[in-house]
Order: structure tokens, then sequence, then C-alpha cells
């Protein structure tokens, strides 16, 4: 299989393997696109979206067995019956009580689709899936025992379908998935699900990406969000990039091994500003900062975990969190954005909008050109400026989205159609 035009692989300098350019990119333009190696519809997008393509649409068809699994049509299910039959009987069999993580089943998928598939896929023109790199030797004593429990759960809803390789070969194919795995998003960055992209795996991380990955259905998109020339190193980012630099980094060890040595990491250029603190007649001691910072790092932990995010939890961190910073600071920006989150779920179109308002001003300060995070914040509250009828200015999410997306998108069009519409 020859390798996308305009890239290729190469040994980055104090980063091991990655991806370089070989021709000019222009901000906006295409890369290179990926299908998955393997992938799966989050549990909680079944009914909306299809398992196979991931479109969303009414009047999917259910799969005839397990009533779960929805298609937009017998193609679409045919496409998906290689995978779907590895959990379909277990679907069937467990009812409420089937649980398997999104590693899990792309372990699964991904045991299934090695026995099955001796010649390299398209999904690997330039990595093979086994060469992933999957730093095992680097896994704490947390994550070996998640990784217990995951091999487990492997076999329990697995077993009748899968002949498993060693456990040593399966520990590491599940160090691989979450080293290496993809959170599949939408527009407006809802998870759709997850998926394994070897090729997209190849581009290293900076904190000043000169690209960004977005997904046409379950397809993944490398386009430029900077001018490149040719010998440039291709860089995503792995982490959101609105937190400080000390954040950032501490994010990145314990996910991916390694600490950022980009520009932005070396000059904490943004720092300063990402961590205002309020002007008092008596400015607030180093260590009421400190000590602010760990209530805020902590509290956005404990709402990680909380399966429902209450107002008031969301209205009193902010309280306390506002005495010593500003609104602009981001550990404020990060709890107004889970307060917005909480409105939505609630129904409370304005209290999400003035949330949102307060939020889209830093973001488009804070956030690299053509962040995705910024163009989501500009939709979110144009559909819900839509839903009052109020007036809509989508220009700046368009102007980031025909960057990250191409101009030819479907929601472009359906997004252009609505401005018309309300002039």
């Amino acid at each position: 299989l020859g390798g996308p035009t305009g890239i290729e692989r190469f040994v980055s300098p104090g980063k091991g393997r990655g991806l370089r350019v070989t021709k000019p990119f222009k901000v906006g333009e295409l890369l290179f696109a990926s299908l998955p190696y393997t992938y799966v519809l989050t549990a909680s997008e079944r009914g909306s979206n299809c398992e196979f393509c991931f479109t969303r649409k009414e009047g999917l068809a259910k799969c005839g067995k397990c009533k779960k699994a929805l298609y937009c049509n017998v193609k679409c299910q045919k496409g998906d019956w290689a995978m779907h039959k590895l959990e379909c009987g277990a679907m069937i069999a467990y009812g409420e009580n089937w649980c398997p993580s999104e590693s899990v089943r792309l372990v699964a998928r991904i045991i299934a689709k090695q026995k099955a598939q001796k010649e390299r896929s398209t999904s690997e023109k330039l990595l093979l899936i086994g060469e992933l790199e999957s730093h095992i030797d680097d896994v704490d004593i947390e994550k070996r025992e998640m990784n217990e429990g995951d091999i487990a759960s492997l076999h329990q809803f697995y077993s009748k379908n899968l002949d498993f390789p060693s456990k040593t070969a399966v520990l590491t194919l599940f160090s691989q998935v979450n080293c290496n795995g993809f959170t599949v998003e939408d527009e407006e960055l809802s998870k759709m699900g997850s998926a394994v992209y070897p090729d997209v795996a190849l581009v290293n991380h900076s904190c000043c990406p000169n690209v960004i990955v977005t997904y046409k259905g379950n397809v993944a998109e490398v386009r430029a969000v900077q001018d490149m020339t040719p010998g440039e190193e291709v860089f995503t980012s792995y982490i959101d990039l609105l937190y400080p630099t000390a954040d950032r980094n501490e994010r990145l060890r314990d996910a991916y091994y390694f600490t950022c040595d980009c520009k932005e990491c070396k000059t904490k250029s943004k720092d300063k500003l990402k961590l205002k603190v309020r002007k008092r007649n008596k400015p607030p001691a180093p260590e009421e900062i400190s000590s602010m910072m760990r209530y805020a790092r902590n509290t956005i932990k404990e709402f990680r975990s909380a399966k429902q995010i209450l107002m008031e939890m969301c209205q009193l961190s902010l309280d306390k969190m506002g005495e010593v910073f500003e609104d602009s600071n981001v550990y404020m920006l990060h709890m107004m954005y889970q307060a917005m989150g909480v409105c939505l779920y609630m129904g409370d179109w304005d209290e999400a909008i003035r949330y949102g308002e307060k939020v889209l001003k830093p973001y488009s300060i804070l956030y690299p050109p053509y962040s995705m995070n910024v163009a989501s914040m500009y939709l979110k509250l144009g559909r819900l400026y839509l839903g009052l009828e109020r007036k809509l200015s989508g220009i700046d999410a368009m102007a980031i989205m025909e960057v990250a997306h191409g101009k030819d998108h479907q929601y472009l069009i359906e997004l252009r159609k609505e401005i018309e519409m309300q002039k």
C-alpha cells in the first residue's frame, strides 16, 4: 500500500518516530485522512448513531438479534457484522449487565482483526498496529490493576467468540490502546466513540500544534492550522491546551509518559494570563494562590468522576475560587464550562448562554488559532441563540471550522443555511 502523498515517516530527534511534510501545506489544507484500524461507538450514542459509520440520523434499523446496535441500512449492518458478532450474543445473554469498557471492546476487535486479516490494512500505510508504542514497562501499579480488571472483563464477555493470545500479549495490547487510542468527537466535541488510527498515532505532540485532528464520521482527518514548509515535523496536541504548563505536563506524564519541551512549555508565555488573580488592596499571598490552585485541581478531579454535576457544586466552587482568581483564570473557565453543561442538562438555556458568553472571549485568547474548543463554544451558543430566536452569528465558528473540517463539511453547509434564514 502506498502512503499518503506529501508526508513521510522519519526519526524525530529526541522523540522517536514521527511524521514530516515533504511539500508545502497551507492553513486548512488536508494532509491526510485515515480509516480506523478498529473502533467502537460509545454505548450512550446507541439509538442516535449508526454503529458502523457513526452517522447521526432518524429511523436507524435495529440489529434483528440483540436489538441494541442500530444501522443506516443493510450495507452498514453487513459491514459491521464481523465486529458486532463478537458482542451480539453476549449483549443478549448479559442484558443490562453487559458492560465492557471501550478499551476492552477495542482490544477484542484488534485480536479478532489480527487473526482474520493477514494483509496490511489501509489504516497502516505508515505504521503497523503491532508497532504502536505501549510503554508497558512504565505502567504504574494503579494502571496495572486496571489492566488486570480489563483482562478479566475481556474473558468474561468475549471468551465464546475469541481465542486469546498470551497474557503478556493482551497486556501489551491494552497498554497500546490506552496510549494510542483516539476519542472520536463531533463538531461540538461531544464524544461519539473510541478508535485506533496507527498512522495518525505517528504524529507527535506539541502545545504549539501545526495540525488538528477532526472526524468525518469515524474517519480521522489531519489538517494544517499553520502554513507548513517541506521538512517540517507534523505536531498535534494530545491534551486540552487551556491549562498552564505544569498542569499540561502532569497530564502528559500521566497518560503518555513524557514531558513536552515545545516553545510554549519552555517560555510559559501564557501562564501568567492563564493564572490571573484578582486585584485587591492586599494582593493574595503565594500560599493563598497555591492553596486555591490545589482546591481547583481537586475539584476538577472530583467533577470528572461524578455522575451528575449539581449546579450548587459549580456555583460554590466558582464563589470560592472567585475570591482569588479572575474570571479569565483557566480554573474559573473550566468551572464555568461545567456549569454551562449542567444548565444545558437542566434545560436552563438563558443561564447556559450566560456562562458560555463568559467563557468565549478568554477561550479565543488562550487557545491556539483554529482551536475546536473555541469553534465548539461558538456552535453551542449559536444553537442556543437559534432555540431562543436570538440573532445568530456563526461567522467566527465557520472560519475555524472551514480550516478544521474543510469547506465542504455537511455541518458547515447546514450552518450557512441557518445563518441565511435569519437574514
